[in-house]
């Protein structure tokens, strides 16, 4: 994963949307702490990986994917406003032994204990778990990073349309 482009892409986001909302001198962490458990949310409803009471399948592959890299926005842009996207950064993913919804229930947990830690151990096994996630739905890093570019795009252009 080119986690400095990445970085770069993220980071130019974050201050295009900062700017265009004078939202620089503001204290965003929490905002995009309550974002990303909000996205990872959506996620999991699109994965239905807990909806032991319905029969409906998950929503398509592309759908997923939408959503999972709405969730990669907020983590480099959490990383970002810790400082950590300046560092030397790599993250080692292994197989994750919990089921998928388990690992969404780890992945809520690492965000807490990020939120209050803020620190870079924190901050890259929260990552980890989530390209775990990625792993466990079927995502290639290449599918990952084009998928992200694809909605860095779109972005843009909704704050462009006043989103």
């Amino acid at each position: 994963m080119q986690l400095e482009k990445l970085f770069q892409m993220q980071k130019a986001l974050d201050a295009y949307i900062e700017e265009m909302h004078g939202l620089q001198d503001e204290d965003l962490f929490n905002r995009k702490i309550l974002a990303l458990l909000v996205e990872i949310g959506e996620l999991a409803n699109e994965t239905r990986c807990f909806k032991f009471w319905s029969v409906k399948p998950s929503s398509a592959k592309e759908v997923i994917l939408e959503e999972f890299v709405d969730g990669v926005h907020f983590i480099l842009s959490l990383g970002i406003e810790c400082g950590f996207d300046g560092q030397q950064i790599e993250l080692n993913v292994h197989t994750s032994s919990l089921d998928v919804t388990g690992q969404f229930l780890r992945i809520y947990e690492l965000i807490s204990i990020f939120q209050k830690a803020k620190n870079l151990m924190s901050y890259k096994e929260l990552f980890e778990a989530y390209l775990q996630l990625a792993d466990q739905l079927g995502f290639s890093q290449l599918e990952m990073e084009q998928a992200y570019f694809q909605k860095n795009e779109v972005n843009y252009q909704r704050q462009q349309n006043n989103y």
